[in-house]
This record gives C-alpha cells, sequence and structure tokens, in this order.
C-alpha cells in the first residue's frame, strides 16, 4: 500500500524550498490530479515521431518510489531509440529515458531508506522523460544538498559509465594513458575529470574541432575527429596507449586495437556512427558493421590485447548489478562532494523542445550533457514546432562544416 503524501504538490514545493534555498518554484497541476505531461515516441523513425501529451501516472509498485521530475538525461543512445537501431526495441509508444532526478511524492512498501521529500536522482527501464515516474529503490540514490537537479540528472548514467569503464574494466592505474573519442560529450567530459584524479594520468581527447577552445583544458593532448589521429597520437606516445574507450565503432575499432599498447584494453560502448541521417538508414548500419575489424582471438593473445564491451543500462536492468552500481555511485558522490568532479551541463529544454535538443545532439553540437528541463517553458517558437512538425525522415548526410544549427538553443547553463 502506497503512503501518499497529504498535499502532493504542497510538500514539492516545500522540499524544493528547503533544499535548495531558492524562490518557490511552480509546480504545474492539471485539471485532473491522475494525469501528467509526457513525451512519446508513436513509432520509429524521425523527429516526427515524438510529441509531448498527457497521459496516465504510473501506479506504485512494491519495492518502488514515486517521484516528481524535475530534470531528465538525453543521450545519444535516446536517438538510437527513437530511430529503432537498437537491439530488441521496445514497442511503440513509448515514453524514452532512462534518467532523471526529482523529488520522492510517495513511497511503496520495502523502499526503506527512503521518505517522502527527498531529492533523488534515478535510473529508469524507459519513461524517464515525464513529469512523474516510478522506478525500483535499486537504481534511486540521494542527491547531495548542494547538487541541482540539471547537474544530478547529467550526472549519474555519464559518471557511472565512465568510473566503472576506467576503473573496474581497465583497471586505470597512476602513469597510464587513456584515448577518449567524443570528449567534448557527457562520457568524454566525465571521463576526462576521472582521470584528473588519478596522478599522471595522460588523456588523448578525439572532438570535433569547433569544441576545441571550451575544452582544450581537460584533457592532455586534443584532437580533431577529422584528421589521421592515429598518427598524431604515435608522434606524442609511440607506443600507444593503456585504455581506448569508443563510442563510434565502425573504423574506429581497428584504430583503437592498432593504438593500444601491450596490456592495453579497448573498450566499446557506443556506435553512434550508425547514426548519420534522421532516420535508420539501413547503409549506415551496413558500413559501419563492413567497416568493424574482424577480432581474431589468436592475435589478441600474441599481442596482449584485451577488448571489451560495456552497456550500464544492460548491467542494471538485464544483469542485476544494481549493488555493484551503488557502491560506485556513493564512490563518485564522495569525489562530487570533495569537488573533484562535477557534471557539465550544455543547455536546458523544455519537454515541448525535446525535437531541437535532439537535434543538438544529431549534430555533435553539444559540449556536456543536455537536459530536459520539466518546469521549463518553453520558447514560443519551438514550442509551436513541438506539437506541429514538418514531417520529417529524410536521409541525410552529418554536415561536417557548417555549425549553425548547433548554435539553436533557448538557454545556455
Amino acid at each position: 500500500m502506497a503512503k501518499e503524501g497529504a498535499d502532493m504538490t504542497e510538500e514539492t514545493e516545500y522540499m524544493i524550498n528547503k533544499n535548495v534555498g531558492k524562490e518557490p518554484e511552480n509546480v504545474e497541476t492539471t485539471g485532473d490530479a491522475k494525469e501528467m505531461r509526457a513525451v512519446i515516441l508513436a513509432g520509429f523513425g524521425g523527429l516526427n515521431k515524438l510529441r509531448v501529451t498527457k497521459k496516465a501516472m504510473p501506479e506504485l509498485q512494491d519495492g518502488e518510489v514515486k517521484i516528481r521530475v524535475k530534470a531528465c538525461g538525453l543521450n545519444f543512445l535516446d536517438l538510437m531509440v527513437r530511430q529503432g537501431t537498437i537491439d530488441n526495441p521496445p514497442k511503440p509508444p513509448v515514453v524514452p529515458g532512462f534518467e532523471c532526478s526529482g523529488i520522492i511524492e510517495s513511497v511503496a512498501e520495502n523502499t526503506a531508506g527512503f521518505e517522502i521529500g527527498d531529492r533523488v536522482m534515478a535510473f529508469v527501464n524507459y519513461n524517464a522523460w515525464a513529469e512523474v515516474v516510478c522506478t525500483p529503490v535499486d537504481f534511486v540514490y540521494k542527491m547531495p544538498d548542494e547538487m541541482t537537479f540539471a547537474e544530478a540528472a547529467a550526472f549519474s548514467l555519464n559518471f557511472v559509465a565512465a568510473y566503472m569503464m576506467l576503473f573496474e574494466v581497465a583497471n586505470l592505474r597512476e602513469g597510464m594513458s587513456v584515448l577518449v573519442h567524443s570528449a567534448g560529450g557527457g562520457v568524454g567530459q566525465a571521463v576526462a575529470q576521472l582521470c584528473s584524479t588519478v596522478p599522471n594520468v595522460t588523456v588523448f581527447g578525439i572532438a570535433s574541432c569547433f569544441k576545441h577552445t571550451a575544452i582544450r583544458d581537460s584533457v592532455t593532448h586534443l584532437f580533431d575527429r577529422n584528421i589521421d589521429y592515429m598518427q598524431e597520437v604515435k608522434k606524442i606516445s609511440p607506443e600507444g596507449v593503456d585504455i581506448v574507450l569508443d563510442c563510434l565503432c565502425g573504423e574506429n575499432t581497428g584504430k583503437g586495437l592498432t593504438l593500444l599498447k601491450p596490456l592495453g584494453t579497448y573498450i566499446l560502448y557506443g556506435a553512434s556512427n550508425m547514426v548519420t541521417g534522421e532516420t535508420k538508414s539501413f547503409f549506415s548500419f551496413a558500413k559501419s558493421w563492413w567497416q568493424v575489424e574482424k577480432v581474431n582471438p589468436i592475435k589478441l593473445y600474441e599481442e596482449n590485447k584485451v577488448i571489451a564491451g560495456f552497456s550500464l543500462l544492460n548491467l542494471l536492468f538485464k544483469h542485476g548489478k544494481s549493488s555493484l552500481v551503488k557502491s560506485v555511485m556513493d564512490k563518485l558522490l564522495c569525489l562530487y562532494e570533495q569537488k573533484k568532479i562535477k557534471p557539465v551541463v550544455d543547455s536546458l529544454w523544455a519537454l515541448e523542445e525535446v525535437k531541437e535538443a535532439m537535434q543538438r545532439i544529431h549534430d555533435r553540437g553539444n559540449i556536456g550533457k543536455l537536459i530536459l528541463d520539466v518546469e521549463k517553458a518553453p520558447t514560443p517558437l519551438m514550442a509551436s514546432d513541438s506539437t506541429e512538425t514538418s514531417e520529417a525522415g529524410e536521409e541525410e548526410e552529418e554536415p561536417e562544416g557548417d555549425n549553425d544549427s548547433k548554435e539553436r538553443m533557448p538557454f545556455i547553463h
């Protein structure tokens, strides 16, 4: 039996004032308290498949908490979900999103350690892009008092993934070297910060040229993604690097394996090269698959190299490793409270602006994390565009030199 607060809206406003110490925030209510706003993916395809609508609030199950969502994280994986390029995608219509932050509104039985009013961040197996979510307490973590909701939504997935790849899989130690693709993204910036907590770690970052000014100080060496970075890395470190973190796949897999030192570790944690146009492209998928170097186990044995894959969401929702993730989160929150790490927020977007936010990620225009701010009012032009978007779905190549679209955003954090 769920223990509901006497008045959820008043409780939410009270906790915001109590914990954040800001002016009272207005919590939007609807005529029907059982309905909520949510982003709906009506089918796989282009941006026109997304819309914001009212839907029934989720019901609490045993072991779950109900969270009044304040902010949600937006990741490149969400683009792949929208296009239907992931394995075993859910059957639409579905509410996308895997991480959020907010305030607990009610708790079910078997939720010891959490109570109404707690400020939390959480992983959700879809359904995060909504005003209210329910999720098991195994995937919920209390926020530090000084952490904002936007920072919390930018923290959980990026920093946990970065930490586990560096320390649980690759065993990062003093004096090692790391090459990270998409160094300007949310995971890339988390990797750079975590590497700085270990003495004498050299970080080679690969990123689009227009991001270099903003992220140059976060890495040791920075290269344009469009140049032959293999030769540039070998000029500095002829033996190669100890760790390669690859979220691109395709031809970068072979390059990463070639750059590894003996006893080095290559980790694949994404496949963004499969996304070129707005909709799913068989050509892009086939090209990326064809470019992946076929791994010969005997060659790995002879060269003393390690190849690994990492999916945090599968680790949580399929492999049942929530206790391991909880221990990692505890370590990360200690680093945050010691001011050794801090999530980088690129920009804040209203739910109604989700299409524009997704386009910014597609254009690789973000530095850090894009956040959907549930309480943010949409920019008028974008608000109208969010409900009546022209039919989009034409295959288009990613522009390499034109960054005009990268500058369209309502608010930079």
